[in-house]
């Protein structure tokens, strides 16, 4: 071995020395801080709860309310024109839009000059055909009279002819011209009689005639009398004018409505209502198969409010008839009738009035010991979700599938699904996990659920 081969030997086997002389400190120093370090406690774990609310199911039975929105309208409302041609010389002076007129005053009229001339020529008219008339049944009585005495002028000539005839022809007493004189004059006498008797057989088509004509006379005195009545148009009842085109010195012409005129003492609303939802709960009367509709309502008071006050006015109506029903829509429009005496709100005084969009509460049929929760209590699958103990007697949630018989509203009718005393949890709750363990904080008897209550703060909507 060389001397640079043994120098080269001695520093690799300094380095493997001192390699192992910090290893085996390493080793010393881990084993002291090793004795140094305390053993790690055991960790308790503890189950996390879930707050929640709970109301005690109390089956009870909850009156049905019916809501729908319409349009407020005048019951009656007419269009006023003209009946007979002819210048406007007159015009009420409230004939405005929003004007209010009184029942029988007048609302215009039309110049009365050339009907009132043509009345007075029908009744002259029938005037003279009276007079004719009457001159007509005098001279029949007059010529039934003189028939009487050329009846017995014919009698009195037929006997004598007779006695002339019977005297010459049996006893040969007198001549063949007296006999011949007697007939002429019988003849003649029966003659007279004939003619009379026809003139007067006459008489009765002749007076028919004549009343006839004094009744066609009549009737068109009549119709002048109506046309110069009609000159003058009024109110038919107390209304508000809606429309009016119409001044002094304009030509009416008949039958071009000119006024429009509506009666506010009796409005109506109709309103449009699930077809299912009427007829499963409104009330209705006793109705034949051979009426072939839809039964009369039960009369009822419902309430309405205009959906733009704030004020909290409320106006009484009374439900009276189903109008129609739209295939369509599949919805059931029935009217609600508000009288004049009711067309003002009680608190405030506001009125109702034509054109109001209001939302309409009719009462109906009464739900039988149904469960009330709020609409968040039962989710889109129908299930409930409630509290019920565990064997330890901790409450846990438990899901179960429930019947609703009607939504109103912000509350939820479950008609069965829930049994009496149960504890339902009416906290909105995010993908709820079976068995997970509640915490409540607070219970409620279902009647008492208010509507509008509002889901704990900081509850997933």
């Amino acid at each position: 071995m060389t001397e640079q081969q043994g120098i080269r030997w001695q520093f690799v086997a300094g380095r493997i020395v001192l390699f192992c002389a910090i290893l085996a400190l390493g080793v010393v120093l881990m084993k002291f801080f090793a004795s140094l370090k305390e053993p790690a406690k055991t960790a308790e774990v503890v189950e996390p709860a879930i707050e929640v609310e709970i109301a005690i199911a109390e089956p009870e039975n909850v009156p049905v309310t019916v809501q729908g929105f319409g349009n407020v309208r005048s019951r009656d409302t007419v269009a006023i024109a003209a009946k007979v041609p002819g210048d406007v010389i007159e015009v009420h002076p409230h004939l405005e839009a929003g004007g209010l007129v009184r029942q029988d005053e007048v609302l215009f009229r039309i110049d009365p000059a050339d009907y009132e001339a043509r009345l007075t020529q029908a009744e002259a008219q029938v005037g003279q055909l009276e007079n004719s008339l009457a001159l007509l049944r005098e001279k029949a009585q007059q010529d039934r009279s003189r028939l009487d005495v050329i009846k017995r002028t014919r009698d009195l000539a037929k006997g004598e002819y007779d006695r002339d005839k019977g005297l010459y022809e049996n006893d040969r007493v007198g001549s063949q011209s007296q006999v011949d004189f007697s007939e002429r004059n019988y003849l003649q006498a029966k003659d007279a009689y004939e003619q009379a008797e026809q003139g007067v057989g006459l008489y009765p088509l002749r007076i028919a005639e004549a009343e006839q004509g004094l009744e066609a006379a009549r009737a068109q005195r009549d119709l002048a009398r109506l046309a110069l009545e009609r000159t003058t148009v009024t109110a038919p009842f107390d209304g508000r004018v809606k429309m009016a085109q119409l001044e002094v010195g304009q030509t009416a012409a008949p039958g071009m409505p000119v006024v429009s005129l509506s009666d506010d003492s009796a409005l109506e609303i109709s309103v449009p209502l699930d077809s299912r939802d009427a007829q499963g709960w409104l009330q209705f009367e006793e109705v034949t198969p051979e009426e072939g509709w839809f039964a009369k309502p039960v009369p009822v008071t419902c309430t309405l409010r205009w959906t733009e006050d704030t004020s909290g006015a409320v106006w009484e109506g009374e439900l009276t008839r189903v109008e129609r029903f739209d295939p369509t829509t599949r919805t059931l429009t029935v009217a609600i009738t508000v009288e004049g005496a009711k067309a003002h709100a009680k608190e405030t005084g506001l009125p109702l009035v034509e054109g109001m969009f209001c939302e309409v509460s009719i009462p109906g049929k009464t739900m039988q010991q149904v469960v009330r929760l709020p609409r968040w209590a039962v989710s889109f699958e129908g299930e409930a979700f409630f509290a019920e103990d565990d064997a330890e007697g901790r409450p846990r949630l438990q899901k179960r599938q429930v019947d609703v018989l009607r939504a109103q509203g912000e509350e939820v009718y479950v008609s069965s699904g829930i049994d009496p005393g149960d504890r339902v949890i009416v906290t909105r709750l995010a993908n709820p996990m079976r068995n997970h363990l509640l915490e409540i904080i607070g219970e409620t008897p279902t009647p008492e659920l208010n509507a509008t209550t509002t889901p704990p703060a900081g509850a997933p909507s």
